[in-house]
């Protein structure tokens, strides 16, 4: 998938959380080890970071390997210690596939 498309799906996807309450705290944060496509949180709840993932000929979650999942979780581990974060968090996965999504929490391989 291109950039563009990318970015036009983490952007309908970010919408998509602001619909459902969700507060967007950062997009696209990167570090040396990868991205973290949005973090947000839900009032005072958990702190999410999620991984947008769209696809119509395929199913997108599976585009989420166990090594781009490390690479999430060392970048998520690193806005922690940069924010000095101790909340609860999770690595969620947002899966789009044109105007439909689904939210799936705390993801693992």
């Amino acid at each position: 998938m291109s950039r563009k498309k990318g970015f036009a799906a983490e952007t309908r996807a970010a919408e998509w959380l602001k619909a459902r309450g969700f507060e967007i705290i950062a997009r696209n944060f990167a570090t040396k080890h990868g991205e973290i496509d949005i973090i947000a949180r839900k009032k005072d709840e958990t702190l999410r970071f999620i991984e947008v993932k769209s696809g119509e000929t395929f199913e997108p979650i599976y585009a989420i390997t166990p090594a781009k999942l490390a690479k999430i979780i060392q970048t998520a581990e690193t806005y922690l210690a940069k924010t000095k974060s101790k909340t609860s968090y999770s690595i969620d996965a947002l899966i789009a596939r044109g105007d439909n999504f689904e939210l799936i929490e705390n993801i693992t391989i």
